[in-house]
């Protein structure tokens, strides 16, 4: 069996990985570099896909910069210390135009010439403020479209689209994967790191990731620039 994974480096994507390692799959990672400002979580991919001693690992180069829309990938500024009652209304500024869309086209692509019977994706509804590309129909209606759309669609073959980590908390998450053994460490998930690549500690994923790792009792091994004290309602 092959999976192909979207491997961004990050926390969720790597417990998604890790699961689809246990259900028996050869791993099939791609990695994708957009022009975001975080890009130090690429080279984080490559050291996860040793980790993992996956089949093949793909980093391909794109430049959504040319079409901006995003603080991920343009001159705005990433929101920081929000509290979690303002990052769980409304889209922010940190979504990136059909981001998940573009990636889930590349990654039915490799899925295709691998010969992939899935795509594992580390998309997630319950952390994120209303990114409207991880919601449960989004996948669902894109699992349709890569059985209209290929060439494997129409000799009966489905990709199927799986998130498993869909429903979960952050929590959650984090103790899937010490489960699994993954190495958070190696994970990245700021938004704006400093130049050297360290975590900022102040931007929504920073503030989630750790609000995850606080509720499971336990310390993030991930360095950070800075460190936000947990806010009453957080904790």
């Amino acid at each position: 069996m092959k999976a192909v994974v979207l491997a961004s480096g990050g926390l969720d994507s790597t417990v998604a990985a890790a699961l689809a390692r246990r259900e028996g799959y050869a791993l099939y990672l791609l990695t994708i570099g957009y022009g975001q400002r975080h890009h130090v979580e690429i080279q984080k991919a490559r050291e996860i896909a040793a980790w993992l001693e996956a089949a093949e690992h793909k980093a391909l180069q794109l430049d959504l910069r040319e079409f901006g829309g995003s603080a991920l990938v343009g001159s705005g500024d990433v929101p920081k210390n929000r509290p979690d009652r303002e990052r769980r209304t409304g889209i922010p500024s940190t979504y990136v135009p059909a981001r998940n869309t573009i990636f889930l086209s590349l990654a039915l692509a490799y899925a295709e010439v691998v010969d992939a019977s899935c795509i594992f994706i580390g998309a997630n509804v319950l952390d994120y403020s209303g990114y409207p590309d991880c919601r449960p129909e989004f996948l669902q209606a894109f699992e349709r479209v890569a059985r209209l759309g290929t060439k494997k669609g129409t000799h009966g073959d489905t990709v199927q689209i799986k998130a498993p980590l869909l429903l979960l908390s952050k929590t959650r998450i984090i103790q899937q994967g010490l489960a699994l053994g993954v190495p958070f460490e190696l994970t990245h998930s700021c938004y704006d790191p400093r130049e050297d690549g360290l975590a900022c500690g102040q931007c929504d994923s920073c503030l989630i990731r750790l609000q995850g790792f606080r509720a499971a009792g336990l310390q993030d091994p991930a360095p950070y620039a800075t460190i936000v004290p947990a806010s009453p309602e957080d904790q």
